[in-house]
């Protein structure tokens, strides 16, 4: 008789655990269009600013950040972004994720042109990660998850440390 792989697995291996680490506002520029290969294009959006707010960690993005996008003949995005957090301490930590944005070709458009859509109507989800040689370095770490909401001004992550 055959046994599932699942049968006997430890709670450890059975789900996954999480814990809020930041919400994140990040203010983007209009898209610099690139243009690409095969049906897909490649757009940058600047990134001015923003700010972050956790239980274990405050402050403001660094003007300077870049969010690299290929943007496929499906609509599905693509992201490679990098960005500076400043903590309100003075920390600095360097953040980078990829990331996909991808759900019903009339959603997408609708963000595309700043509506305001509700982001349970797509998949918007990012892995980012830290670099750091603050006090702020037990993120070096840490492995994380972003669920972002595309707003017409920029982007709101809700950022998790996995456990």
């Amino acid at each position: 008789m055959a046994t599932r792989l699942n049968d006997g697995l430890p709670d450890t291996l059975r789900a996954v655990k999480s814990r809020p680490l930041f919400v994140m506002r990040l203010d983007v520029r209009p898209y610099q269009i690139i243009g690409g290969p095969d049906g897909a294009l490649r757009r940058i959006g600047v990134v001015p600013g923003g700010v972050f707010e956790g239980e274990r960690l405050n402050g403001k993005v660094r003007e300077g950040g870049n969010d690299w996008q290929i943007v496929k003949a499906d609509g599905k995005v693509e992201l490679d972004v990098r960005l500076v957090l400043e903590t309100d301490d003075g920390a600095m930590i360097g953040m980078t994720y990829r990331g996909i944005r991808r759900g019903p070709a009339d959603v997408l458009k609708r963000l595309d042109q700043g509506e305001i859509v509700d982001p349970a109507a797509y998949y918007f989800r990012t892995n980012p990660i830290f670099e750091t040689a603050s006090s702020y370095d037990w993120l070096n770490g840490v492995l994380a998850i972003g669920i972002g909401n595309r707003t017409a001004e920029g982007v709101v992550y809700s950022v998790f440390e996995i456990l």
